[in-house]
């Protein structure tokens, strides 16, 4: 299986190395990277260009990135012309994979017909700066399907590996979609066709915690309530809005079981309070913490879905 890397850089010449090294001692060697830089200023292309040169000819490729967010640069790399593989790893600039990372994802997807989209994901083990453990993100047990992925990310980018199923049905919803979120896009519409989301219980990436990072660990009861008070924020809310207009249009490649569940939903939150809850309910949506639940029906009452 030939997997693509989709490796987004921006003045990453900090911790890029790291990365890179973790990429070449991959255990599944098949693979090659597209790099995407989003205008760096630092050494972050000399470096993709001295990397170049150790792995030899035809394993790199540079493009410039479109320099509107992360989530622009790696689905601008989604829909690369160029880019043909059986699979496709996001990978950012500052984490360190597992040895068995791909190789991992990559019995997975093997085992899933090539027509159906499917996506790998997994736990991360979280560091700091100077790459000390510092713990494991939360062990999801609940089934990550289109009830979950339509509230709740669980798939986090820096562990996703997807097979060119998953991709094609990308590009076919096209680039023009107003989502902040690349990963929770692509888990919400694998999950959306009915396709397999492994979550594997065992670690793939060491997940480097540092000031720049824009999201974090989520393990302590602290972190998950400062993340439920985004909810009442009105950025979840924010959130729902674009994934419900960017859904719209292609509800009908859901599988009817998801469109219903999506139809509920968005008209649920639109509802007043009693009916919204029950609505909600109905719909069969959930998180899959008790405490993010929880938190969850409480936006719900004050209507910050």
């Amino acid at each position: 299986m030939h997997i693509a890397i989709l490796l987004a850089t921006y003045n990453g010449a900090s911790y890029l190395q790291e990365q890179l090294d973790s990429i070449e001692n991959q255990t599944h060697s098949d693979w090659t990277i597209l790099a995407s830089d989003d205008g760096s200023s630092d050494e972050t292309i000399a470096m993709m260009d001295a990397f170049a040169n150790t792995v030899g000819q035809g394993k790199v490729q540079q493009v410039q990135g479109p320099q509107q967010g992360f989530a622009s640069n790696f689905l601008s790399m989604v829909y690369h012309p160029d880019l043909k593989a059986d699979a496709y790893a996001y990978c950012d600039q500052d984490d360190i994979w597992l040895d068995d990372k791909l190789a991992r994802a990559a019995r997975f997807l093997a085992a899933v017909p090539s027509d159906v989209p499917a996506l790998y994901c997994s736990r991360t083990q979280y560091v700091d700066q100077e790459n000390h453990p510092l713990g494991l993100s939360l062990p999801y047990a609940r089934p990550a399907v289109f009830a979950n992925a339509l509230v709740q990310n669980i798939a986090s980018g820096n562990t996703m590996v997807f097979n060119d199923a998953a991709r094609k049905l990308l590009v076919q919803v096209g680039p023009l979609v107003n989502i902040d979120l690349h990963d929770w896009w692509t888990y919400m519409l694998v999950a959306g066709m009915g396709g397999p989301v492994f979550f594997d219980q065992t670690p793939s990436v060491r997940y480097r915690q540092h000031p720049n990072n824009l999201w974090g660990m989520n393990t302590s009861l602290k972190s998950q309530w400062l993340r439920i008070k985004k909810l009442f924020g009105g950025r979840f809310a924010n959130w729902n809005e674009r994934h419900i207009a960017a859904l719209g249009p292609i509800k009908h490649l859901l599988t009817l079981d998801n469109q219903l569940i999506f139809e509920r939903f968005s008209q649920a939150r639109k509802l007043s309070l009693v009916p919204r809850l029950a609505g909600l309910k109905q719909s069969g949506v959930y998180r899959q913490t008790m405490i993010n639940n929880v938190g969850f029906f409480l936006a719900a009452l004050l209507g910050k879905v």
